[in-house]
């Protein structure tokens, strides 16, 4: 092997080094942090909750209202005309049981990002202080400024009393 062909390997796998040591630890930092990958699923245990009651979680930073319905309040969400709704959403299309017993919603108001508080007094669902947003049993918007129902994050029961919130099944990716 000659000596300038010697050296214009070296100089050429130094290039290839240099590269790879710069390109490395700018595709890592793309991947999602640990505490960021701890935060991406909850498991909530769902036994305590009473029917006709909520549990606020908290998930990724953001509260999250598990709530128990009632058979009422199920048929009460069910009987909603979806055509009246400023998002039109079924009461089915936001639950992932069939019985609807449980529905799970983001707790953040769709139009400023406010946390809405439940309704007392024998009313039911949830009112947006900050604005005046009123929100029916399902999450959907009923009144007030928002423009969007209460999103529903992916989730999905491995068993009657645990739900895990951030999949959409045990098999799915995060």
């Amino acid at each position: 092997m000659k000596r300038r062909d010697f050296l214009g390997l070296t100089t050429l796998s130094m290039a290839c080094m240099g590269l790879a040591s710069f390109v490395y630890p700018l595709v890592e930092s793309l991947n999602p942090s640990a505490d960021v990958m701890a935060q991406a699923t909850v498991e909530v245990d769902l036994s305590g909750i009473k029917e006709g009651s909520t549990k606020v979680v908290k998930w990724q930073g953001k509260p999250v209202f598990i709530r128990r319905r009632t058979s009422e309040e199920i048929k009460d969400a069910r009987a909603v005309n979806v055509a009246d709704l400023r998002d039109p959403q079924s009461d089915q299309q936001r639950t992932r049981l069939e019985s609807g017993e449980w529905l799970i919603v983001l707790g953040v108001c769709t139009h400023l990002g406010c946390v809405p508080v439940e309704l007392k007094n024998g009313k039911r669902g949830w009112y947006c202080p900050c604005h005046g947003s009123k929100y029916d049993t399902s999450g959907r918007v009923v009144s007030g400024p928002a423009p969007l129902n209460l999103p529903v994050p992916d989730h999905y029961f491995p068993d009657s009393s645990t739900v895990v919130i951030g999949k959409r099944s045990a098999e799915s990716a995060v």
